[in-house]
């Protein structure tokens, strides 16, 4: 937030000029590379444990917030037309939780709350991304319906699984044939620009594929040994510091472009009659209670219907039956699928979920990439940077205040970790073998770790810390040895 401020302050220094970038650029360059960071870190157990949070967050609510929003738009900017308003909906849609959930130990959130907000982050981007181009279409004046729309998710979706599975493939047989960190690290940069592009070109979902490439390929490489090789930890390590820096910047460039447009775009409402410099900022803070209240409102009543059956059961003891049933069930999906399954959601817990509606990089990004014969662009990029801005101020700012007065018990949490990270730990010492043999040792008790999480014995984040400690240790003895002595 602070640097769109600063930026929106440098456009209205004299002589700075308009910076255009193609709208496709934008997308192309940002978006790819973003949602594959966000994704190397999930857990696939977690999202398939919470599926049904996920989608209900992920696709059902960000459709129903876009058409809202999009009504609402219609109704306080009737000049835009219902195109450009519901184009406007689909940008302002999804919310960038991940940002959230990057700061969920220091802001203490519980794991099931923080593995929700993961998983909705990644669909709701090819939800909104799908409305996104829909309405943009029938705005420059193709033919469109919601049935079409529908059947396009559904096979943008499937199809963009594909290619990026598909890509996925070839990734991870390359990858350790190369034998260096830097071509290995920049193999797996060009896999989400490679996949998005593919799949839009294909008229798939670029998102999805770029999900589905880097669960593929992070799964895989961290936890799968058949996928270990001689020098990995090397590459595993450059790649820990590269992706943070990576984003950054690309964060920083895309809130730096929006805030260097403020001033243009405030002079081109300002001097259009309708709908006007003041028309706009009204619709903006109308819209900006809307999507906050929407949200809030929304999560309860999707969250609250898992549990209506239960209170619709008058007889306590039938209700009591209902309730084992129902825990008797989560026991055995967590069974089957590993991770942490969504219980009914508590009210602080949906409270927590429904208040981290914070707009972001999406949201910016597909307000940029509108192109200029679109009706009312610079009225939807203007609201989009302001209800982004006022997301961010109003929730960002608050979100760990609210979930520290929620006082969330995590003492139970806190110890299931601790007891996995010493069943790591003891994984990783009664592996066998000649300890002489540094690099077969390492890649031993890697795998060792690998087969814990394929046997449910280890959840993949444990194992992930517990292999990144391994990498480090490999590392330091390597360069001990090399000059002359141990760690």
């Amino acid at each position: 937030m602070i640097i769109v401020v600063l930026a929106a302050a440098a456009s209205f220094i004299p002589g700075v000029p308009r910076l255009e970038l193609e709208p496709e650029v934008i997308l192309a360059i940002v978006v790819p590379p973003l949602l594959y960071s966000a994704t190397r870190g999930a857990s696939f157990s977690a999202f398939g444990a919470n599926l049904r949070a996920i989608v209900t967050l992920g696709v059902l609510l960000v459709v129903l917030t876009a058409g809202v929003l999009g009504l609402v738009t219609t109704w306080l900017l009737p000049t835009l037309g219902a195109a450009a308003a519901f184009t406007l909906g689909s940008v302002l849609a999804p919310p960038d939780t991940i940002t959230t959930v990057s700061h969920g130990d220091e802001i203490g959130l519980p794991k099931r709350v923080t593995s929700i907000l993961t998983g909705e982050s990644l669909v709701n981007d090819a939800t909104a991304l799908t409305l996104f181009a829909l309405a943009l279409g029938v705005a420059e004046g193709e033919q469109a319906s919601f049935g079409a729309g529908a059947l396009d998710l559904v096979r943008n979706a499937g199809l963009g699984l594909a290619i990026g599975a598909g890509l996925a493939l070839p990734t991870l047989f390359l990858r350790k044939r190369l034998g260096n960190p830097t071509l290995e690290t920049a193999l797996v940069l060009l896999l989400p620009f490679t996949a998005y592009l593919l799949a839009e070109e294909a008229h798939a979902s670029g998102i999805i594929a770029v999900v589905a490439a880097a669960f593929s390929v992070s799964v895989n490489l961290a936890l799968d040994p058949k996928h270990q090789y001689p020098g990995g930890y090397r590459t595993r390590l450059q790649e820990e510091a590269f992706w943070p820096v990576l984003d950054f910047l690309l964060e920083t460039f895309v809130f730096a472009y929006i805030g260097l447009q403020l001033k243009f775009v405030l002079e081109d409402l300002a001097e259009s009659h309708d709908p006007g410099l003041t028309r706009t900022l009204v619709a903006a803070g109308v819209l900006l209670a809307v999507a906050i209240v929407f949200r809030l409102v929304t999560v309860y009543v999707l969250f609250g219907r898992w549990q209506l059956k239960a209170l619709m059961i008058k007889n306590r003891s039938e209700r009591d039956l209902y309730f084992r049933q129902e825990q008797q069930a989560r026991q055995e999906r967590r069974a089957r699928r590993g991770g942490q399954p969504l219980d009914p959601p508590t009210q602080k817990e949906t409270l927590l979920v429904g208040w981290t509606g914070m707009r972001g990089i999406l949201t910016l990004a597909a307000a940029a990439a509108i192109p200029e014969t679109v009706p009312g662009r610079d009225a939807i990029q203007a609201i989009a940077l302001f209800v982004t801005l006022g997301t961010l101020l109003i929730q960002g700012t608050t979100v760990g205040w609210l979930a520290r007065k929620l006082k969330f018990d995590l003492g139970a949490e806190h110890a299931e970790t601790e007891e996995l990270r010493s069943k790591a730990r003891q994984i990783v010492l009664a592996v066998d073998g000649d300890r002489a043999e540094i690099d077969a040792h390492y890649d031993a008790q890697r795998a060792a770790l690998g087969k814990a999480v394929m046997e449910r014995q280890l959840t993949e984040d444990i194992a992930r810390e517990a292999i990144e400690d391994l990498d480090l240790r490999q590392a330091a003895q390597h360069t001990g040895d090399k000059w002359g002595g141990r760690p």
